[in-house]
């Protein structure tokens, strides 16, 4: 499903810069500039509503702060502007530095041979628009490490798994890989218990192989007597069962 678009606001005493993003959440694009009442209610719920009249699912709010980083009167006066902001809309807020931004955005004014008369009327919509790309820059960034945690994550459980395997020749010869799944010791014998890598039918998938570990030797022996299988499996699915309850109980603690 595709994300919702972001829009940014660059709050000023006068005026509120405004920039939204493109559908795929990719660049910024400055919009027309909001121009302040005398009213702080009316402000909120005009920039409240410009939000919502574009259909976005995100709010950011550039914060001035000075250059090393301490926060001034006009930071508190925007935190105040943003907090009722957040009051009057469903829609999430978030705060970004948005420190020169501003001389960023009179740069290109300059390299666009904006007119000097005209560039009050874009200048802080076009710095809202670097507010964006920077918050956009770093979505990017985040989402990107998420992706290869993920991968990472994943590459160690099939390393695991990997680890996990052997490889068992049958009375015909035929070599298959297994997938040890578990090793209980019972009546002072230790038994190990696999399962097919790679099963064809789902009669392979539920299918458990076991044998004796013999520890000197590091060997695993075939079972010949029945009725020990049967009393080895028997402690293997008792065990097995005991591993489900301690695990669901710890899910619903959790």
């Amino acid at each position: 499903m595709m994300e919702k678009r972001v829009i940014a606001f660059d709050i000023g005493d006068r005026r509120i810069g405004v920039a939204v993003s493109d559908p795929f959440n990719e660049y910024a694009m400055p919009c027309e500039t909001y121009f302040r009442t005398h009213s702080f209610r009316a402000d909120v719920a005009a920039i409240a509503k410009i939000a919502e009249e574009k259909g976005v699912g995100k709010i950011v709010c550039g914060l001035p702060v000075h250059a090393d980083g301490e926060e001034s009167e006009q930071t508190q006066k925007t935190r105040s502007f943003i907090e009722a902001l957040a009051k009057a809309t469903n829609i999430p807020v978030e705060t970004a530095d948005e420190r020169f931004t501003t001389l960023q955005a009179r740069e290109t004014q300059m390299m666009g041979g904006v007119k000097r008369e005209n560039r009050k009327k874009t200048v802080d919509s076009i710095a809202a628009s670097y507010i964006l790309e920077s918050y956009l820059t770093r979505e990017k960034i985040k989402k990107q490490n998420e992706v290869n945690n993920m991968n990472e994550e994943i590459k160690d459980e099939l390393y695991d798994e990997e680890e996990r395997i052997i490889e068992l020749e049958d009375e015909d010869g035929k070599v298959e890989r297994f997938l040890h799944i578990a090793t209980i010791e019972y009546k002072g014998d230790k038994y190990c218990f696999f399962q097919k890598a790679e099963p064809e039918t789902e009669e392979e998938e539920d299918e458990v192989v076991m044998f004796r570990l013999d520890e000197e030797s590091e060997m695993l022996l075939a079972l010949e007597d029945e009725q020990l299988m049967d009393e080895v499996f028997a402690e293997f699915c008792h065990q097995y069962e005991d591993f489900e309850d301690a695990d669901e109980a710890a899910s619903l603690d959790s």
